[in-house]
């Protein structure tokens, strides 16, 4: 038995399950993983009996109970200083963590009108002018960060950190739903993509029976 637990929900469809599953493949640290399948019959009396707040996902640590996604990697970067889950210069991990609180924070439009669903392809939904601006937006953090602290390395800050899992599910968005993205904001997206876990995640995804009919097109 590992001395993590992450609860998560169905790898087709949990985008924030996702965000913390990467974050612990980066730590490097050993987990067990629950999976409980969301919307169906006793799936809340079963988050509500692991999570105050009956969401996913759910960070176990002994006694220690951590149930929202920015604070499992916070818990994570202290535990583990040199998994470099912030950059290590204090202006690109400030910006680092004010592009991962608001992706935590904003985007409902994007969220809203391309749910995520890894195993599916809907090229026809375009997006709605709120989306488009949201995708916009998304893009210009994207160009940004590369430019100002990517250097030679593949992803925002450089090296993998917190900011790149809290955008890995908005890739698979972009992919699902066919968006045209910039050049750069192609390659970013592409080195996500590619990353052992995240395809990991993503066979697994494709693997589950689960279907949750409202983002389904």
């Amino acid at each position: 038995m590992a001395e993590f637990t992450l609860v998560v929900g169905n790898k087709n469809y949990s985008s924030w399950s996702l965000r913390a599953w990467l974050m612990l493949k980066q730590a490097e640290v050993d987990f067990d993983e629950e999976l409980i399948p969301l919307y169906t019959p006793g799936s809340r009396n079963e988050l509500m009996r692991l999570s105050p707040s009956g969401r996913v996902p759910v960070l176990r640590h002994g006694d220690l109970t951590i149930w929202e996604t920015i604070a499992i990697g916070e818990y994570l970067a202290e535990l583990s200083p040199l998994a470099g889950l912030w950059p290590k210069a204090k202006e690109a991990r400030a910006v680092a963590r004010a592009v991962s609180a608001e992706m935590h924070a904003g985007f409902a439009a994007l969220r809203g009108h391309f749910p995520m669903n890894m195993r599916s392809a809907f090229p026809n939904r375009p997006p709605t002018p709120e989306a488009q601006t949201d995708i916009n937006r998304i893009e210009a953090i994207w160009r940004d960060c590369r430019k100002r602290f990517g250097g030679e390395g593949d992803f925002l800050l450089g090296s993998l950190s917190i900011a790149d899992a809290m955008y890995a599910p908005v890739v698979s968005r972009f992919r699902t739903y066919k968006i045209d993205l910039d050049a750069e904001a192609q390659r970013y997206a592409d080195a996500i993509w590619a990353l052992p876990a995240f395809q990991e995640w993503l066979t697994a995804a494709g693997n589950e029976p689960m279907i949750i009919e409202e983002a389904e097109f």
